[in-house]
């Protein structure tokens, strides 16, 4: 009877362990499917998410399909990886990837005994396995077939482990472990986690924190502190426990901590938060964009433009014009890329504060003052039925409209269910405001609200600065800096003038100052001043019909060139908008973007040199390899003499004219030079402001053109848009690191003959006057 015991114990021992040699010979053959190779544990994939780093090296956000950064082991707390290691595997130094006394355990004490709280037997690197290379179970397949993939799967995460084991350290495993993991709320690895449900870097968690992270990591729905605080406390306190267990923590430690409450900074990571968000998205469209197809766009000028940029830019399309080492394209979302820009956290932060500031402190309340006063009419000097038009295509922009659509719902229905009140949440310059309205009630309150874009350059080496497109991404996600046009105004009479500056004029020249007519075909057109002056009929310098923005001198100067001549220049300066060459160019009715206009009146202050704007410096891989570095072109396009006599005429404007509350409101000293914008009834708000080491632009303006202020006072360049850059000029000149100082003085050429630029000599007194002529 012995005998016979022993024979067949024996016999199923040596049975089960040919069984399992058998299976893990197999296995490991890849005779049940592929098994990591060699290559891809040494270089495990993993959806990584690029980081937009400033030049000041500040993360500005992430580009990603799963939240998550890299951080190497040294830059994680030793509290996380001791609460780690105490709750996940306190055998993790001892063990080669598999912890045969824990499977023992698991055996002993869950299978047999049929304690559940006795825990599991995976290791850490087996659990990291797990994660690197998912599981395929097909949860439709009968309970057999997929008990004994589930038993194969395992055994192939074994054999991994020891892969995993022999590859890499002990302390790079934990690493990767907490590089992977999911911890909710759309955090992936221990750097996500840490700034989601504390604000900080994994380097800086206490204890009671790397315990609540560690035992999220167990089921993230389950024990999240945001959905489920009190199971969350309790798994804390169990990390903690653990940790107490195995002497990481002593007993007093362990009382004071348990009890402390959770004390989280959460803050769920967007990409719709943060700072820099217009950059971010338009950085994000730039580098994926697809080599352009004429068929995709809806107008050819576009088209052009696209076309150039994929031909002369290589940032645009970079991820498809690069390959990785195994020849497919790179991920933004997931290849870990670290772009490194050139905009400056402090600068961005301060121009995000002073656009902020001047629309919600000032601007808004002001135009909603307006349209109480004439009755809650949004819309000005329009008819009812363009009312209609205008709220009706706002709605077929929308999902909702889409989707009743789809659902065959009929005109007069749709527009009934617009009508319907419901509760939803609105933007206010207050913050997110939860309220009852209609959707049609929602299109008119979003149409009053006003919008406003800046950005900031280095007009030396072209460097943006500062980059907002709008005054919530969350809200208002087109960018009116590269991808919105609006009419110029008299932001574009400069540009006349720099024509005039290089054909031997000077700001001191006198013109008259009297209505000039133009002959267009059978047309006999007289482009007139919105205002009377003191000056009018008289001899004035075109330094003074640039300061005050005459119309009168501007169509005398146009007189003197032809239309397309002063083209050309604009086209010199980098404006690649279209232009028609018609005389009423000076006017400023073409629509350019606030992109195109910083990068041209850089020009002014680089001696003549234009700069291509730069946005980024370099991109590296996961690994800090650098892939691409990134110069500006630059190309003379005006003499230095010219450009000089251009920042003259521009210190005139801010000295004596139209944009001189900067000195007497503002306060602003130092030189500085601009010109003020207005477009047809006050719709555009313009600045454009220089300085010897930067130059920056505002555009402020509504959705709708027929949504603006009655009154030029309110309505003008100097009130809609120049605010915005003086607030963010003071803020720049109190930051001494900034390197941006009052002191700073034009690179001054050497002026051949003798040029007088003190038109005060030619007895032509300036008038203090911020209102346009135009």
């Amino acid at each position: 009877m012995i005998r016979k015991f022993k024979f067949w114990f024996w016999g199923i021992f040596t049975f089960g362990i040919l069984l399992t040699a058998t299976l893990f010979t197999l296995i490991a053959f890849e005779f049940f499917g592929p098994m990591p190779t060699f290559k891809q544990l040494e270089n495990p994939k993993s959806n990584i998410a690029s980081e937009v780093i400033s030049e000041d090296n500040v993360v500005l956000g992430n580009i990603y399909k799963e939240y998550r950064s890299f951080v190497d082991y040294h830059e994680i707390s030793p509290n996380v990886i001791n609460a780690l290691i105490a709750t996940e595997d306190a055998r993790f130094h001892k063990h080669s990837g598999i912890d045969f006394r824990g499977l023992g355990r698991v055996i002993v004490k869950t299978v047999l005994i049929g304690n559940r709280s006795a825990g599991g037997g995976s290791t850490i690197t087996q659990q990291l396995a797990k994660n690197l290379f998912p599981r395929n179970i097909n949860g439709q397949e009968n309970k057999i077939v997929r008990t004994l993939k589930l038993v194969l799967t395992k055994f192939k995460e074994w054999i991994t482990a020891v892969k995993l084991e022999r590859n890499y350290t002990k302390e790079e495993i934990a690493a990767m472990y907490l590089n992977v993991v999911e911890f909710g709320s759309n955090a992936f690895g221990i750097k996500a986690a840490a700034k989601t449900f504390f604000d900080t870097t994994p380097d800086s968690l206490k204890i009671e924190q790397a315990a609540l992270l560690v035992g999220i990591v167990n089921a993230p729905t389950r024990y999240s502190p945001i959905l489920n605080p009190e199971k969350s406390l309790a798994r804390r306190n169990i990390v903690l426990g653990q940790m107490y267990r195995y002497g990481y923590i002593s007993k007093q430690e362990f009382d004071s901590l348990s009890s402390i409450p959770i004390q989280l900074k959460y803050k769920l990571q967007t990409h719709n938060r943060g700072i820099a968000t217009y950059f971010r998205e338009m950085l994000r469209l730039f580098m994926t964009a697809k080599e352009p197809n004429p068929k995709r766009y809806y107008s050819h000028e576009l088209y052009k433009e696209d076309s150039l940029l994929w031909e002369t830019n290589p940032l645009y399309g970079w991820c498809n014009k690069n390959k990785k080492p195994d020849g497919t394209p790179y991920n933004i979302y997931t290849d870990g890329l670290k772009i490194y820009t050139t905009i400056n956290s402090r600068m961005q932060r301060y121009a995000e504060e002073a656009l902020r500031s001047h629309l919600k402190n000032d601007l808004q309340p002001a135009l909603d003052n307006e349209i109480k006063n004439r009755g809650n009419r949004i819309f000005y000097d329009i008819t009812t039925e363009q009312v209609k038009h205008i709220l009706y295509s706002a709605m077929r922009q929308t999902q909702r409209y889409r989707g009743l659509v789809a659902a065959g719902a009929s005109r007069d229905s749709i527009i009934e269910n617009f009508n319907q009140k419901i509760p939803m949440r609105v933007f206010s310059w207050s913050g997110d405001k939860d309220t009852i309205m209609s959707p049609l009630d929602s299109i008119k309150y979003y149409k009053k609200i006003l919008r406003s874009s800046f950005m900031a350059m280095d007009p030396h080496n072209g460097n943006i600065r500062a980059y907002i497109g709008g005054p919530d991404f969350r809200y208002f996600k087109y960018d009116m800096v590269r991808q919105g046009k609006r009419q110029v105004g008299s932001t574009i009479k400069p540009f006349l003038y720099t024509l005039a500056m290089q054909e031997g004029y000077s700001p001191c020249t006198k013109v008259p100052n009297v209505n000039q007519t133009f002959v267009v075909g059978d047309t006999i057109w007289s482009p007139r001043n919105s205002g009377r002056s003191k000056y009018d009929g008289q001899m004035v310098t075109l330094k003074w019909g640039l300061a005050n923005s005459v119309n009168n001198i501007s169509a005398w100067i146009m007189k003197q060139f032809s239309p397309e001549a002063v083209v050309e220049m604009i086209k010199q300066l980098g404006i690649r908008s279209h232009i028609e060459p018609v005389p009423s160019i000076f006017l400023g009715t073409f629509e350019f973007s606030l992109y195109e206009m910083v990068a041209a009146y850089s020009t002014f202050v680089n001696k003549g040199i234009r700069v291509e704007p730069i946005f980024v410096t370099r991109i590296e891989d996961k690994n800090g390899n650098v892939l691409s570095s990134f110069n500006t072109k630059k190309q003379e396009v005006i003499s230095e003499q010219t450009a000089f006599l251009m920042i003259n005429l521009l210190e005139g404007v801010v000295n004596q004219g139209t944009g001189i509350r900067l000195r007497y409101k503002y306060n602003l000293p130092g030189h500085i030079g601009g010109k003020t914008g207005t477009t047809q009834n006050h719709s555009d708000g313009w600045f454009m402001g220089i300085t010897p080491n930067l130059v920056a632009g505002v555009w402020t303006g509504a959705e709708d053109r027929s949504v603006h202020f009655e009154r030029i006072s309110l309505g003008q360049g100097a009130n809609m848009a120049l605010p915005i850059f003086a607030l963010f000029m003071k803020k720049v000149y109190a930051d001494s690191t900034l390197n941006v100082s009052p002191d700073d003085d034009w690179q001054r050429p050497i002026i051949g003959g003798h040029i007088n630029l003190d038109c005060e000599d030619q007895n032509t007194n300036y008038e203090i006057n911020e209102i346009e002529i135009y």
